[in-house]
């Protein structure tokens, strides 16, 4: 009698014991030997994951410091650097500007035979109004091409209209070589390629690859034509920073009285 009393009783605390697990939360409950185990190995599957691929197009030309062509998928893609501008080599309507031929010839030195990454900005748009695609151009070793050009003095740092994703380090990138007298900023060269402001009412403006965009130094009679005025105005922030005051009725066109 005393065994049957024992055993019931027994009986009684494990049905109390299952029925006190089963109430509480399911993250105190203890998980099985075996489903620790799949969920270890499942974790550590993860961990090894490699990333996707980086997808490289090989430069089919390099049109000068800062536009570029790729081979995307067959076919030639044009590509105008975001943020960097270099004096111009290749424009009919502009003479060759000081250190253009020395910025062409460094990218193409750069470039030429490699391949390169793109990367897009969603805040520049895809497509400039020429109809260039507008991107940064990574080289092979993850170099930003864009702002080794600005750092080594090959271009200047360009806002066309909106901040960009990499406007900080390029400004940095041009106060550097600045003061290192790198490039087109080397006292040598800078003497040849910054304009002297002119004064009031003198007309002729030399074109050149370098301009002053941190203070106010020019006005209209600064330039020969309304184009090279609406250029410097462009190259300095356009309305964002018009530092010269060239836009005058805020409409955007400098300068409107210029040939």
């Amino acid at each position: 009698m005393r065994k049957k009393i024992f055993a019931g009783a027994i009986a009684v605390a494990i049905i109390l014991g299952l029925t006190a697990y089963r109430a509480l939360p399911k993250r105190l409950q203890s998980v099985s030997p075996i489903v620790q185990s799949a969920t270890v190995e499942i974790a550590q599957t993860a961990l090894t994951i490699s990333p996707l691929p980086k997808t490289y197009y090989p430069v089919t030309k390099v049109v000068d410091g800062d536009t570029i062509a790729v081979n995307m998928n067959g076919k030639n893609e044009t590509i105008r650097l975001i943020g960097l501008d270099t004096p111009e080599t290749v424009d009919p309507r502009k003479p060759v500007q000081c250190f253009g031929e020395e910025a062409s010839k460094k990218a193409k030195e750069i470039l030429t035979g490699k391949s390169v990454r793109i990367e897009i900005d969603s805040s520049q748009g895809e497509l400039d109004k020429y109809g260039r695609l507008l991107a940064y151009v990574f080289m092979e070793n993850g170099v930003l091409f864009n702002q080794l050009m600005i750092s080594e003095g090959f271009g200047h740092e360009y806002t066309y209209n909106l901040p960009y994703k990499y406007q900080e380090e390029f400004k940095q990138a041009e106060h550097d070589a600045r003061e290192e007298k790198r490039g087109l900023w080397a006292k040598t060269i800078a003497g040849d390629c910054s304009p002297e402001p002119a004064s009031q009412g003198e007309a002729g403006f030399r074109a050149t690859g370098s301009y002053e965009c941190t203070r106010n130094t020019y006005n209209c009679s600064s330039f020969k034509t309304q184009a090279e005025a609406q250029y410097v105005f462009e190259l300095c922030g356009g309305d964002k920073n018009d530092i010269h005051k060239l836009d005058s009725d805020l409409d955007g066109k400098v300068c409107e009285s210029l040939p």
